[in-house]
């Protein structure tokens, strides 16, 4: 075969086998670990939306591994770290992922795509409904979001990928890529591969959580509404969607694209616009949800566990989503003691603002101890609260952080 150089190849794999076992061994580890996730995907214990792609794209990433004539390893589907545009402009015509990573996931339009289509599921009647409870629980499950950031730092991170680290906390994928993308562009591969992965278990591990920390008792609570849920017009809603997206962007234009791309999708919910909601809540929904899975799968090369501060990220990930938990139902329990017992706690694990999954998974908790008591309408009041709460902490972050 004329023009490949056979020596140059032997030699680049004789290095990978005596100089790289650990490269080698990381990259053993990840196809597993793609098969797992398929595997847990399709068992729908993790979201398969994104779980499923994900763990294709990682076995594919770690099994097409080119060994190149300099000795290097590549391979044909993305580079996530070009920023050269000569360089970047030749791989776009050969990587065949380039071109979609390089338009919709490296500048962050692919997150708005997501938030847009999350906007669709938000009934911002709930919210209206109970705003002061909902925005109270909202903030209590923001609670790792906050207190990572210190935690992180002591470990040895900057402030910016603190702050980064720390939004995995809000449970919000869009957000922890947006916030890593700007404030810390060296690191947001891990980071955002971290918070997806993490976010597919709130499904599976807050229910423990909420049944360590809630006794049956309180979990069996069903609520006495004094006064009759109020349903408010169309018309309320989409105003209350517009003038609140123009204070945040007016406050936080660091994150306008954010809150434009939420905060339109809840005013076309709300305007009657059936095809356009139909698109939005579908085709792009799940279309930006199965791309984003795909490309996070083929960001997970083995020499991303080889980074001396993936461990920490690890640790910092799960400590935030845990702490945000707990905060959400430290919330929930102030609730209780409130309204003197006419106050469901585990309401608050919804504060924490995986849409809709938390909500859901606070009806099902509750549900199993007692079927006639319904929470859904509060739960979903909290997660819609804890979006909105999630997007202008993002907004903060991005304002704040780079001035100190």
């Amino acid at each position: 075969m004329e023009g490949i150089d056979f020596g140059s190849l032997l030699q680049g794999f004789g290095t990978m086998m005596s100089g790289g076992y650990v490269l080698a061994l990381c990259r053993v580890f990840m196809v597993l670990l793609g098969f797992l996730i398929v595997y847990l995907g399709w068992k729908g214990k993790l979201e398969p939306m994104i779980m499923i792609p994900m763990g294709i794209g990682m076995v594919a990433i770690n099994c097409g591994t080119l060994f190149m004539p300099d000795g290097g390893m590549g391979n044909l589907f993305l580079d996530p770290m070009l920023s050269d545009t000569d360089d970047l402009m030749n791989v776009m015509q050969i990587d065949f992922l380039q071109p979609v990573y390089t338009l919709t996931f490296s500048n962050g339009l692919i997150a708005c795509f997501v938030f847009m289509g999350i906007g669709t599921l938000l009934d911002v009647g709930f919210l209206l409904r109970k705003p002061f409870v909902s925005i109270f629980l909202a903030l209590c499950a923001e609670f790792g979001t906050f207190l990572t950031i210190p935690v992180a730092h002591a470990m040895g991170l900057t402030l910016k990928e603190s702050a980064s680290i720390a939004m995995v906390g809000g449970a919000d994928g869009p957000m922890v890529l947006f916030t890593s993308l700007t404030l810390a562009k060296h690191l947001f591969i891990p980071i955002t591969v971290v918070a997806y992965l993490y976010l597919g278990l709130t499904y599976g591990g807050y229910p423990y959580l909420v049944k360590l920390l809630v006794p049956k008792r309180l979990r069996a609570i069903k609520m006495v509404n004094k006064k009759p849920n109020k349903n408010y017009k169309p018309e309320v809603k989409l105003a209350f969607a517009v003038g609140l997206c123009a204070v945040l962007c007016f406050l936080f234009p660091v994150a306008a694209p954010l809150f434009f791309s939420l905060f339109l999708d809840v005013a076309i919910r709300e305007s009657g616009m059936t095809h356009i909601y139909e698109f939005v809540s579908g085709p792009l929904l799940y279309g930006s949800t199965f791309i984003l899975g795909l490309l996070l799968g083929v960001l997970c090369d083995a020499s991303l566990l080889l980074d001396p501060k993936i461990l920490k990220l690890l640790i910092l990930g799960i400590v935030a989503l845990f702490l945000s938990g707990v905060g959400g139902i430290a919330g929930g329990y102030i609730m209780y003691f409130i309204k003197k017992g006419n106050f469901n706690p585990v309401i608050g694990i919804a504060g924490v603002s995986c849409v809709p999954t938390t909500a859901k998974v606070a009806q099902k908790i509750v549900s199993k101890d007692n079927p006639n008591s319904v929470i859904l309408g509060e739960a979903l009041g909290a997660n819609i609260s804890g979006v909105i709460t999630s997007a202008i902490i993002t907004g903060i972050y991005l304002t704040v952080i780079p001035l100190l």
